[in-house]
């Protein structure tokens, strides 16, 4: 809205805690505008009014003049530079700083709120600049305390401090008696340092508690040599088609589901939630449920569902075919936020960027995101992904996997903290061959150590378990190479 300015008359605004005269200083006025009372806050250049913000009795604004070039609001009170200034978010919180302090030290508010709190602070940085030492003080809500971030980024580095405030903004702290607190917040001021940089001073007291082996796996010996699992880790694992990869992961959900008690969401997406359901169940019971052989009964089966069903620790996901990353990956948050889901089980990671143009640029994108889920959300990520068809010796007879054999490897190897691969010859002529895993540790990031690393492990017909074994005599552990490592 533009037109002419409102006239107005200063007075005490009392129910805000201000006085006539810091409202006089400041040129901040009450009038009416179409038959309502309004409060006038006027912004001034050159000693002239440029702009004015209108504020309504229901806390709605409107603006004659034009406020994109007004400046900061009490710009024109305090000269060219000083040795502090404090920078508000809105118009009352300014006045309220300056009232504190016996109106006698600068303070300014930006115009528009958070939302163009960094444009105008950009355009007036130069007159800020000239400022020794410079404070902001926005609101203590999310999108004030966003600005504030952003806002320091602009100032020459150690100049910018951010004031914290135990309410919303410094108008609640005077209204409320608080006013101290105001004073105490700009003395506390701490200067600000970007995200992600941080002192010896700050990682102390975690740096210095105890070390502790984290969440074990199913098999004792992957435990021992990566010392478990860590929340923020991402795993993944390769296998030829039908080794076996699908069935060690539902063996590990329910060592961590029911076994460590742990919370666990399941995106088997070219599996059936009653399949998988099934598989899950087997893998607690002793019995392949899935496989109609007569070797178990109901009761078996409604026992291990009911043992589950009662942890409430596993909760699957029906893709019903669709297997877009931004609809599984919002899942995934909400699972994490709001049920408070620690592990995430993927089956598989090739199917997500299966439609797309670009393979590689969209595993690329997933990958990253998948990292930055699992250090946000402080939650464990296992991903199974697809293996290109090797040189020589197939996966499926053998053939040892490399990092280089996984779909997408350039992505999966720079984000994953463990890569694992599984190797198993299905076309063995000794059946005790055909049931033997290599387990290989093909990245290790956290020590380096496991790299390298094979478990045995063996396969029970009978309970559809895997467990760790010694090799048999005429086991080669070594399987042949196809092609040369290049990770």
């Amino acid at each position: 809205m533009s037109g002419e300015f409102l006239t107005g008359q200063t007075q005490a605004l009392t129910k805000r805690g201000l006085s006539e005269e810091t409202c006089a200083k400041f040129n901040y006025t009450v009038g009416e505008h179409n038959g309502k009372p309004v409060q006038i806050a006027n912004y001034r250049r050159e000693g002239e009014i440029v702009a004015q913000k209108v504020r309504y009795p229901d806390k709605t604004f409107s603006v004659r003049g034009k406020l994109k070039n007004a400046g900061l609001f009490g710009q024109h009170l305090w000269g060219e530079g000083g040795r502090k200034i404090v920078i508000t978010e809105g118009e009352l919180d300014c006045l309220s700083v300056s009232q504190v302090q016996d109106n006698k030290w600068p303070v300014v508010s930006i115009p528009n709120g958070a939302d163009g709190a960094k444009k105008t602070v950009a355009q007036e940085l130069e007159w800020l600049e000239k400022f020794d030492e410079v404070i902001l003080m926005f609101d203590m809500d999310e999108p004030g305390q966003s600005a504030a971030q952003e806002c320091a980024l602009l100032f020459t580095p150690g100049k910018c401090k951010i004031a914290h405030l135990p309410l919303k903004d410094a108008n609640e702290m005077l209204a409320k008696g608080k006013a101290r607190g105001i004073i105490d917040a700009i003395w506390n001021a701490k200067v600000f340092r970007p995200d992600g940089i941080v002192t010896f001073a700050d990682l102390r007291e975690r740096a210095l508690a105890p070390i502790e082996v984290g969440l074990p796996w199913f098999l004792p010996k992957l435990t021992e040599i990566t010392f478990g699992r860590r929340y923020g880790e991402v795993y993944f694992f390769g296998a030829g088609t039908g080794v076996g990869k699908t069935d060690w992961f539902t063996q590990e959900i329910v060592n961590t589901a029911v076994t460590l008690n742990e919370k666990c969401a399941v995106f088997y997406l070219e599996q059936s939630p009653v399949e998988t359901a099934k598989r899950i169940a087997g893998k607690l019971g002793g019995r392949r449920f899935h496989v109609p052989d007569g070797t178990w009964t109901l009761e078996e089966l409604e026992a291990a569902f009911d043992e589950i069903q009662a942890s409430t620790n596993v909760v699957m996901y029906d893709s019903f075919g669709a297997t877009e990353w931004d609809v599984i990956h919002a899942k995934m948050k909400y699972l994490a936020t709001a049920e408070g889901v620690k592990h995430f089980f993927l089956d598989h990671l090739t199917a997500l960027a299966a439609a797309e143009e670009d393979e590689r640029k969209a595993l690329e994108k997933i990958m990253e995101e998948i990292a930055s889920f699992a250090k946000q959300y402080n939650v464990c990520f296992y991903g199974i992904s697809h293996l290109a068809t090797p040189e020589g010796k197939p996966h499926e007879e053998g053939g040892r996997v490399m990092i280089r054999h996984f779909k997408g490897s350039r992505a999966i190897g720079f984000w994953s903290h463990y890569m694992f691969g599984l190797e198993r010859d299905q076309q063995a002529e000794d059946e005790t061959l055909r049931q033997i895993t290599t387990f290989r540790v093909l990245k290790d990031r956290f020590t380096g150590q496991a790299t390298g690393i094979t478990i045995l492990m063996g396969y029970e017909t009978d309970t559809g378990r895997l467990f760790e074994r010694e090799p048999p005599p005429m086991f080669d552990e070594e399987p042949e190479v196809s092609g040369k490592q290049d990770f």
